[in-house]
């Protein structure tokens, strides 16, 4: 269950659209995010926008801003957050900067949360859900093979990936059970198709 901060709020100046990345851990999102992010270098009509994370820098494979729990205590005091949420025990922040870009009519791309959707779509009505889907086994074979988590936690992570499954309506399903390729030509067409709506 998403916990959201005292400064998390509505606003209508959303007028850009927000793709969210929904799906397990394990899934790829970060991977199809990084490719996307090359193939859209130095175009400012679409921003990739960087997390912040109470994890540190190199804890996984997401370009994200790593903070202490104190230091984003502070950044929350300042405002410098659009929104945030806490799973996994982490806690997430979006920056305040995506809110002006939004505003201006841009798409902004973001690794989402499923427990935190229904956050994000109320702080961001422009929000969409694009949905990584990946074959069960498959995905357990990915989580064991990354080596940071035990089998009961994997498993764990199994049961919770079915259960948010039905949380939410994507507006598009990308299944990243085979060649990589394959789902990152449709996160970019998908992005490409966004950017001329």
């Amino acid at each position: 269950m998403p916990v959201v901060n005292d400064q998390t709020r509505e606003t209508d100046t959303a007028l850009g659209r927000l793709i969210v990345l929904l799906g397990p851990s394990g899934s790829g999102k970060d991977t199809l995010i990084s490719g996307a992010r090359n193939e859209f270098a130095g175009l400012a009509e679409v921003m990739f926008v960087q997390r912040v994370i109470t994890r540190s820098a190199d804890a996984g494979c997401e370009d994200h801003v790593a903070m202490s729990d104190a230091e984003f205590d502070a950044a929350i005091d300042e405002g410098r957050f659009a929104l945030t949420w806490a799973a996994n025990g982490l806690r997430y922040g979006l920056p305040r900067n995506v809110e002006a870009h939004l505003a201006a009519g841009k798409v902004a791309v973001v690794n989402g949360s499923r427990g935190a959707w229904t956050v994000i779509r109320q702080v961001f009505p422009s929000a969409v859900a694009v949905e990584m889907r990946v074959d069960p086994d498959i995905l357990a074979q990915r989580l064991r093979a990354r080596g940071r988590e035990s089998e009961s936690e994997i498993e764990a992570r199994l049961s919770r990936a079915a259960a948010l499954a039905t949380q939410f309506e994507p507006e598009i399903v990308i299944d990243n059970s085979g060649p990589v390729e394959t789902a990152r030509g449709a996160l970019i067409d998908y992005i490409r198709q966004s950017i001329t709506k």
